[in-house]
């Protein structure tokens, strides 16, 4: 449990005054937050030269019918709604059921619920859509769902960031942490709320993402499996000018997990590329996606 006390050195004053401000800022109005993050994504576009080069390379190697003024668009629109989404961390955190209730809306929970009317075990996937964070939040109102976090080196931000995550029944798993403990909670009927898309280095296989060979974690059919499950695709959009977030649920991948683990990396590849399609330029394209190359090819982003 968070106990606000451990952390009164003044060391942590700079981080308290952090989140203070997250929480102040929670308390406007979402279509000035959403303006105020506009304008500072906006300079930190122009600003961040490495990673407006790195999304810009992304979109052109995953989109590359779009011309290059359509690719500056889209990464710029990138960077404005990750800088509206850090602004809204305060409301994720700290607002009431209620405001959130008015401000995110699901399409195709159906899916969602009729898997748990039939008693199976359930994995969202989840890719890196740059308000990921509100689908699971809002879904753990209903029953614990787990989800992954990284640890940091600063405790009290893995404290703040477990407590608020978890504020609604969320169960919060460590990324290091056994596998046997996360399997044991999924078996338990817990939805595990699953962000896949990372550069997997060398604990990856190469399937195509848009075309391109990237190095992708294989182990979706293996929580699939061993946790008896199904899968659903889950992409939250952030809706424009500050009317809140919109969630969207696909159907269950059908025959998953398949008999090829490197065929189900495909497979869940491909799924995420349906769920980017429908929204590029909320996918988080400042992530080296494509890091890691097959033997003998050159770097993706010199």
């Amino acid at each position: 449990m968070f106990t606000p006390s451990n952390y009164l050195h003044p060391r942590y004053w700079p981080s308290w005054f952090g989140f203070a401000l997250l929480r102040l800022v929670s308390w406007l109005p979402l279509p000035v937050i959403a303006a105020l993050g506009t304008a500072l994504g906006t300079l930190v576009f122009y600003l961040m030269k490495s990673r407006r080069k790195i999304a810009v390379q992304n979109l052109a190697a995953c989109f590359p019918a779009m011309s290059a003024a359509q690719h500056d668009k889209k990464a710029k629109r990138c960077f404005q709604l990750i800088a509206t989404t850090a602004l809204n961390m305060g409301v994720n955190w700290w607002a009431s059921p209620q405001r959130l209730e008015r401000l995110v809306s699901f399409e195709g929970k159906s899916h969602y619920d009729e898997a748990i009317a039939q008693g199976r075990n359930i994995i969202l996937l989840a890719p890196h859509a740059i308000a990921l964070e509100m689908a699971g939040l809002m879904l753990s109102r209903e029953r614990p769902m787990i989800t992954m976090y990284q640890a940091t080196k600063k405790p009290l931000l893995n404290d703040i960031v477990k407590d608020r995550r978890g504020r609604f029944g969320g169960i919060l798993v460590e990324r290091r942490a056994p596998l046997r403990s996360l399997l044991r909670l999924i078996k338990a009927g817990n939805p595990f709320y699953y962000l896949p898309d990372q550069d997997a280095a060398d604990k990856g296989v190469f399937v195509p993402f848009f075309g391109n060979d990237a190095s992708t974690f294989p182990v979706l059919s293996k929580f699939t499996k061993l946790g008896n499950a199904v899968v659903l695709p889950c992409f939250t959009h952030i809706l424009p000018r500050g009317k809140g977030w919109h969630v969207i649920i696909g159907k269950a991948l059908d025959n998953f997990p398949g008999t090829s683990e490197l065929d189900d990396a495909r497979r869940m590849n491909e799924a995420i590329e349906d769920m980017v399609r429908l929204a590029p330029e909320q996918y988080f394209w400042v992530h080296r996606r494509f890091k890691t190359r097959p033997e003998g090819e050159p770097d993706f982003y010199e």
